[in-house]
């Protein structure tokens, strides 16, 4: 047998080196990615970025798998983007040569790894600032490691996370910047996915708009001294838009950060894709010109435990391996002794620690020992509760495992 890493996940022996889901070979419950759905995520994506002339650099954040950044990389990504110096090592290791770490640099400890990992590793590294007692901290401390620290400036909004919350601000910490001797400043980094309500696509417009501006004005004053600055946003709800407003400014250079689509879900960025792909239909985007589109590639398989009362099932996965907090699991498949089942009408009703409620119909032949794939939605949070991850083919035999960086 096959034992894998802490999460409990075994396998059969198998002199072919892979092992069925369907015919019970792999203890449940696992997370399962498709590798077909992932290879299609993974170019579409980048072709629509080399579409529109923009750099592709995704947030590892979702995944933190080092297989998988390096398959971005390869597909043509031109860095990673993270969200804190440990995840910063993985994304180098992974063969990162560019890093945006969109988040602030804050800790002596952190400021240390990072050095470090420059000196290193060679990379470029970006950070964020939106303050000048962050950079005033970043000065000093990379002043005495004899070293240029990159930096961008984040310009948010009233009410979002961090950012600069005016142009003011901003203004004010780039001349401070330009005046610290460690510090280089490369453009403008944003978030616009904090950005709802009302007229949401146009205040996002006009919010980037803004920033590129500003970018442009500290390039003819002097206080970017790049010839090609950095200006960079995009989650993975509306880089369509962000990857359009940023094409027409080739004087820049253009970075979209989602993380999300490689994997995707069939709950919240779903709803976000479709909402691109409407966008694009109704504007002759280059998003429905492309072909095809992003889809679901992660699954957690699990066993139906327990048939407690007549309606309801209980399936051994629960909080501890499944993402709840964007929606419940959805059924998809079921299999019993290597065969397809119906589970039509199974609805995830809660979740516990270890345990998913589901309803059950009346004309469904439901019972302990079945399997039952589930979807789900927002991946982040199903992809850090697991140590290794089944990659399968689209018969469900899993080919390989990835081990995540959490």
């Amino acid at each position: 047998m096959n034992t894998i890493g802490t999460k409990g996940i075994w396998a059969q022996e198998n002199p072919q080196g892979t092992y069925s889901l369907i015919n019970e070979e792999i203890s449940l419950p696992a997370a399962v990615i498709k590798q077909s759905a992932l290879t299609n995520n993974l170019n579409w994506m980048q072709k629509f970025a080399d579409h529109h002339q923009v750099k592709l650099s995704p947030h590892g954040k979702t995944t933190m798998t080092a297989d998988f950044f390096t398959e971005q990389l390869n597909a043509g990504a031109w860095g990673l983007t993270i969200a804190t110096p440990a995840q910063a090592q993985v994304a180098a290791n992974a063969g990162a040569e560019n890093i945006i770490m969109a988040n602030q640099l804050v800790g002596k400890a952190n400021m240390a790894i990072i050095a470090n990992l420059i000196t290193e590793k060679q990379i470029n590294y970006f950070c964020c600032v939106d303050s000048i007692a962050n950079a005033q901290q970043l000065n000093t401390f990379f002043e005495t490691r004899n070293m240029k620290l990159n930096v961008l400036i984040e310009m948010g909004v009233i009410g979002g996370r961090c950012g600069c919350r005016t142009p003011q601000e901003v203004e004010e910490l780039a001349q401070f910047i330009a005046d610290a001797s460690a510090l280089e400043l490369h453009g403008i980094e944003v978030y616009e996915g904090v950005i709802h309500g009302d007229h949401a696509e146009q205040k996002i417009r006009d919010f980037l708009t803004t920033t590129i501006n500003l970018v442009k004005t500290f390039k003819q004053q002097g206080l970017i001294q790049q010839s090609s600055p950095i200006i960079t946003g995009a989650g993975s709800a509306w880089y369509d838009i962000v990857a359009e407003t940023f094409s027409a400014h080739q004087d820049l250079t253009p970075i979209i950060r989602p993380g999300c689509y490689l994997i995707h879900d069939t709950g919240i960025y779903q709803d976000a894709q479709n909402a691109v792909m409407a966008r694009a239909q109704n504007n002759s985007g280059f998003a429905c010109e492309l072909g095809g589109d992003l889809s679901s590639a992660l699954e957690v398989w699990a066993y139906v435990i327990s048939r407690p009362e007549a309606g309801t099932a209980i399936v051994g996965m629960g909080k501890r391996d499944v993402a709840f907090d964007a929606g419940l699991p959805i059924a998809e498949h079921g299999y019993r002794n290597g065969k397809a089942i119906s589970i039509q009408g199974l609805t995830s009703i809660a979740v516990m620690d270890q345990h998913t409620f589901v309803t059950v119909a009346d004309d469904c032949d439901l019972q302990v020992g079945d399997l039952i794939a589930f979807s789900t939605s927002h991946p982040c949070l199903t992809f850090d509760k697991w140590r290794y991850i089944a990659v399968c083919d689209d018969d469900y035999n899993v080919t390989r495992w990835v081990e995540t960086s959490f």
